[in-house]
């Protein structure tokens, strides 16, 4: 079901996106003296290929081992001009409002930049060239891993979206065990003097109230009827009595509340020192389902024969999503640090190799990739990448991937 939701979801941002885009696709209106088509043309080393006359820049976006950096070449009626006789300027500007500035000097053959080009290599670019006095102007559009959503589409798709900042990063162990029942919340019922039982009127798996009758036995020495009442409300999990047998001395009823059950979790000799009563733990079925939280109450003692000690969860089981015998695996809070700033790893998504968040800057969207560091629990730390208080999607963010990948955002420079 969750699958079909997040499918049809996604189909619903896709066609409202669409329709967004045909209602207000209008043509591109560029700055500057000259703007580049959207489909750029390449000169021989690779490079966007920006001409104003007989005047020709080719500029490209060198990536490989070493950090990125622009390398340009100019041309004059289509003859090499020597790298000194030109002075280049590249504004890029980013979404958001920050503006990076790279000047160039010569290098062997060509214009080198003097400053990496940082990820995501998305911008607003303006190349400035001046040769023989005269100057040469270009701006266009580089976009990559940028789309644009509405806000009511953004809300029909449900996106979420929060501020990046400091976090509690909390450590877990995983260890596993099973439900057992809560001996406390259990009661043995027996006579409190011999006699006949005369009837019995409840059985295995009925539910009773506290005070309410489970058998009436005539005593052997007044020969007079007295209820076996219950001493509290519960599930009857077992049953030795029978109209006509005397009650002797023995148990009678067993009355366990299932609303509190016992989670005994294995604790193996390499991780005993860090699991402490009191710890916070999350609690699921090993076949999966939702996952309840409880405390470490006590740890027990003796080691069993497979050396593993117990440590012991009480949990509250109103809804019976756990009955005992039911196997289960538990992630154990066994240490916390806090750290300057973290996203929440619901909102991570992979775009070209890279852990990425999405930015939220208005109604647009911007790949940010990530330097990660530690991660517990929901957050995982921020190296990189993202500033202080950054608004990111945190919710649903693989529509604005599917939306990206689909739009054809393409690494193009």
């Amino acid at each position: 079901m969750k699958l079909a939701n997040r499918l049809l979801l996604s189909l619903l941002l896709a066609v409202l996106l669409t329709a967004c885009r045909e209602k207000t696709a209008a043509p591109e209106i560029a700055a500057g003296e000259h703007s580049e088509a959207a489909e750029p043309v390449k000169g021989p080393n690779g490079g966007r290929l920006l001409v104003d006359g007989a005047f020709a820049l080719e500029l490209a976006l060198i990536e490989g081992n070493a950090p990125p950096e622009f390398h340009a070449w100019a041309r004059l009626d289509d003859k090499p001009l020597a790298p000194a006789d030109v002075q280049l300027e590249v504004s890029l500007a980013r979404l958001g409002g920050a503006i990076d500035t790279i000047r160039f000097a010569p290098k062997d053959a060509f214009l080198r930049g003097d400053a990496e080009v940082h990820e995501p290599h998305s911008f607003d670019v303006t190349v400035t060239a001046r040769h023989a006095g005269k100057e040469h102007r270009w701006t266009y559009k580089s976009h990559e891993g940028r789309v644009q959503i509405p806000a009511e589409v953004a809300a029909a798709s449900k996106l979420v979206s929060e501020a990046a900042g400091p976090a509690t990063l909390s450590e877990t162990l995983v260890l596993y065990g099973q439900i057992a029942t809560n001996a406390e919340q259990q009661r043995e019922v027996a006579a409190r003097f011999p006699g006949l039982i005369k009837s019995v009127r409840r059985s295995i798996g009925d539910t009773v109230k506290s005070g309410e009758t489970l058998a009436v036995i005539e005593s052997n020495l007044s020969l007079e009827p007295v209820a076996l009442t219950a001493p509290m409300a519960g599930v009857i999990t077992a049953r030795d009595a029978n109209p006509g047998e005397q009650s002797g001395e023995r148990m009678l009823f067993t009355i366990t509340d299932p609303a509190s059950v016992w989670a005994e979790l294995s604790v193996f000799p390499r991780d005993r020192a860090r699991v402490r009563p009191g710890a916070v733990v999350r609690v699921r079925a090993a076949d999966g389902g939702e996952a309840i939280s409880g405390n470490v109450s006590r740890i027990g003692l003796e080691a069993g024969g497979n050396q593993a000690v117990t440590a012991r969860v009480v949990l509250d089981n109103r809804s019976g999503a756990f009955p005992p015998g039911t196997f289960v695996t538990a992630e154990v809070e066994v240490g916390s640090i806090d750290v300057p700033l973290a996203v929440k790893t619901s909102g991570l998504q992979q775009f070209r190799d890279a852990s990425v968040v999405f930015e939220q800057i208005g109604d647009q969207y911007e790949v940010r990739m990530l330097e990660l560091g530690r991660r517990h629990g929901a957050f995982v730390e921020v190296l990189d990448g993202l500033k202080p208080g950054a608004i990111y999607v945190s919710g649903n963010s693989y529509l604005i991937k599917a939306d990206i990948e689909k739009s054809g955002a393409a690494h193009d420079h």
